[in-house]
């Protein structure tokens, strides 16, 4: 066996050294550069087989030729002057116009839909009244009692001369087996699946997920947020254990940016320009709030979303709410979220008593350990699991979407939030976020010390995987 012998020490020392290269002239973070070489070393030909799986990041150089296409329409609206706004705001609306180079748009109206039972009747009763178009996309597409709602709204559109885009992730929505796109494909839908492929080397599997969810009638209502398509998101159709979420009616400019994120990603997975003037009507206003688009994703968008979120906990004056079902901050936002309790701005952290991923509990629940010295308010909400996004900052500005306070939202998955001022929105918002803290519980942070020894080795081995959490 002496030529495998050698043949292997080949292979591990040209696979280590080819992972070292790329390691070193691609990551930025030196803890996780350091992390990678290691694997590759120290864990023969499996160190290297798992940087391919995870390690690489395959979509920036196509993702930053598809971040070229921009419809023209949607670089008209200037940014909107916002009269008696406060300094600090203005200041953070001024940081992330320079971030994502879009525009504020002014004139829109959100109206906040709490759950599957809210929201679902007005998406379906959108969908029926469709005249032109409808462009759809999901993280997940059940094909349940909630998800063939849709479909067959979906299809009966299309079967009346509605031009239908559906863009599921393919994970998300069954990698191998997608009952939801075969159901639409067969109904004349036209629909495709995102960073779907069966070549081994180009398989992205969990990273690099299109995470977005939005829904776009006639170019000019939309509904977004952070709640997927599936029967657990509706008390009515899943009375037991199902998911409490908030989403998003919006009318006004700013739907121009929610179709242009869509069109970019449709435009990435299928080569098919929605350039067509019935996607882009002109938009009349709506409404006072003023809203501004923010893409962020593993290619030309990394790292936006986390240096919004800094911006805004740097600029935050007297307080700062943050409702997420996970939160796993890394070192630079949690010292952020420490000075903000140094200025004494009042943090209010709001997660779920228990998340639908168990290691995603025990994970947080390691991290927050090291809060202990952070002056912020920590609170857990009973079931049903809380699914709900929502940022605010002084009653007067908001960040809505689909990004979770996670490594997998920062850097890994492609996301959609919006940016929005109007004190009166973010009020309502703040309501919601007061209502969750009055049923839920502090969290003790000397309590989660203070657990048996095991309980927290168990935890803090979760925590190892942070960056891909």
């Amino acid at each position: 066996m002496p030529v495998l012998q050698t043949l292997f020490a080949i292979a591990y020392v040209l696979l280590a050294a080819v992972v070292t290269v790329d390691v070193l002239l691609k990551k930025s973070d030196v803890r996780g550069a350091l992390g990678w070489i290691g694997a590759a070393w120290f864990s023969p030909i499996l160190g290297g087989l798992i940087y391919y799986l995870f390690g690489i990041n395959r979509v920036t150089r196509r993702a930053l030729r598809m971040s070229k296409l921009r419809h023209p329409q949607v670089d008209k609206p200037g940014s909107a002057q916002i009269k008696g706004a406060p300094e600090n705001i203005c200041d953070l609306l001024g940081a992330s116009g320079r971030l994502t180079g879009e525009p504020l748009m002014d004139g829109n109206d959100l109206v906040v839909l709490q759950g599957g039972d809210e929201a679902y009747p007005q998406m379906l009763a959108a969908i029926a009244v469709a005249h032109r178009s409808i462009v759809l996309t999901s993280f997940i597409f059940r094909d349940d009692e909630a998800g063939r709602d849709f479909s067959d709204a979906l299809i009966a559109a299309r079967a009346r001369g509605v031009t239908v885009r559906v863009l599921i992730d393919s994970v998300g929505a069954g990698y191998f087996h997608s009952p939801t796109y075969h159901r639409l494909k067969a109904g004349g839908v036209t629909a495709a699946r995102f960073l779907h492929t069966w070549l081994p080397w180009r398989m992205p599997f969990l990273n690099m997920r299109n995470h977005r969810k939005i829904l776009v009638v006639d170019g000019e209502l939309a509904f977004m947020g952070g709640m997927n398509i599936g029967a657990e998101n509706s008390r009515t159709l899943h009375p037991k254990d199902f998911i409490t979420d908030i989403h998003f009616r919006v009318r006004g400019p700013v739907v121009r940016l929610i179709m242009d994120a869509f069109a970019r990603d449709w435009n990435f997975t299928t080569g098919e320009s929605l350039d067509d003037d019935f996607w882009w009507p002109e938009l009349a206003a709506q409404g006072p709030v003023y809203a501004r688009g923010l893409h962020s994703g593993p290619d030309a968008d990394i790292y936006k979303l986390e240096m919004l979120l800094g911006a805004a906990l740097s600029l935050a004056k007297k307080r700062i709410c943050i409702l997420t079902p996970y939160f796993l901050p890394d070192a630079r936002l949690q010292f952020a979220i420490a000075q903000a309790g140094l200025r004494g701005v009042q943090v209010d952290i709001v997660i779920p008593d228990q998340c639908n991923y168990l290691f995603m509990d025990w994970a947080m629940r390691a991290h927050l350990r090291f809060f202990k010295h952070i002056a912020a308010n920590i609170y857990t909400t009973p079931l049903p699991f809380d699914h709900s996004k929502l940022c605010t900052v002084d009653d007067s500005w908001c960040l809505i979407g689909s990004s979770n306070w996670d490594a997998r939202s920062f850097r890994l998955n492609f996301e959609f939030d919006l940016e929005c001022y109007d004190p009166r929105l973010v009020q309502q918002l703040d309501a919601i976020i007061d209502a969750k803290i009055a049923r839920g519980k502090a969290l003790s942070i000397s309590a989660l010390i203070a657990r048996p020894v095991w309980i927290r080795l168990r935890d803090a081995a979760a925590r190892l995987m942070m960056p891909y959490l």
